[in-house]
């Protein structure tokens, strides 16, 4: 008998059209979509339909000013918030769907309905930063969902994983003065966006609550699994979070074409068991993860099974 694992995986989120060789294409779910089904993942879940954001929610990680250009850029027919963030007329609604399912989801999880999640949305959200788009992100959808579970009496501290293989410099910077979230990540340097060097700890009453763990090209599963194992389990030990987010991107892997790290398959699956450990261990087992990069059509969907087979096994 399998967990209770909620999932949130709706071809609303490929209406976010980003134009003709894109990467952060609507094709990344078309093909998710395709492969959770052809290994009998969606019966085994509990699925989500999606929910709009509520915009208090998102003022708590984004400026108004931020908010306002968005609706109005879309509303405009704009084709592109920065030289990387594309967008279409379809993408406030749809970047607002993300943020509000992965929410909904995170709630699910927090009053116990479910045991873990997982909410496959796009855009993804972890370069989003407070007053700016970046990096393919417009909302910045772990970060929304840290605030919203920071809201409720019994959650005093959130751990935020990234395993992206591009440093998440938006969900750093908006908490990094914050001692109630606890931000790790392990990632390519150098790449995009520069940032997430070692020395990045924190600042002011969130000093010491930030923890970067930067891999040079070619590192695969050793060093990856290591920071994790060595660097993040015994951080999660110290911090002692009520509830665990995951930025799960899966460009880490091997076959991605916009990085050069060298995770496989195998890789994901032990990740997501260590990440699992640490929410039972100290969180009750609550953890929802979130897609963000995995660029391969073949290699993300692939990585992305074995990690939601993961939070499904008992």
């Amino acid at each position: 008998m399998d967990r209770k694992v909620g999932l949130v995986l709706d071809p609303v989120f490929e209406r976010h059209r980003t134009g003709d060789g894109h990467p952060e294409s609507p094709q990344r779910l078309t093909a998710l979509r395709s492969h959770f089904g052809d290994r009998g993942l969606v019966p085994r879940c509990r699925v989500l339909e999606p929910v709009p954001i509520d915009p208090s929610a998102l003022a708590r990680v984004h400026d108004t000013a931020y908010l306002r250009q968005v609706e109005a850029a879309c509303a405009s027919g704009a084709a592109a918030l920065d030289a990387d963030t594309a967008i279409c007329r379809d993408s406030l609604k749809v970047a607002g769907l993300a943020a509000g399912s992965v929410a909904q989801l995170c709630r699910r999880v927090a009053d116990g309905e479910l045991d873990a999640g997982f909410a496959a949305v796009r855009p993804p959200g972890h370069h989003a930063e407070r007053n700016r788009a970046m990096g393919f992100c417009i909302y910045n959808n772990i970060a929304v969902a840290a605030a919203f579970l920071l809201e409720r009496q019994d959650i005093a501290r959130v751990l935020v994983v990234d395993w992206d293989v591009h440093h998440g410099n938006g969900t750093q910077h908006i908490f990094e003065a914050d001692d109630r979230v606890f931000y790790f990540s392990v990632q390519q340097s150098p790449l995009y966006p520069g940032t997430g060097a070692a020395a990045e700890t924190g600042k002011g009453r969130g000093a010491g609550f930030t923890l970067n763990h930067p891999l040079p090209p070619g590192a695969g599963d050793g060093p990856f699994l290591d920071a994790l194992e060595a660097g993040l389990v015994p951080a999660a030990d110290r911090f002692l979070p009520d509830f665990v987010l995951l930025s799960a991107g899966f460009d880490a892997h091997r076959a991605d074409p916009l990085a050069g790290l060298t995770v496989s398959t195998d890789g994901f699956e032990k990740a997501t068991a260590i990440v699992r450990s640490i929410a039972e261990q100290h969180a009750g087992g609550r953890l929802v993860s979130v897609l963000e990069g995995g660029y391969d059509l073949q290699a993300m969907p692939q990585a992305a099974a074995v990690h939601l087979e993961g939070l499904l096994r008992r």
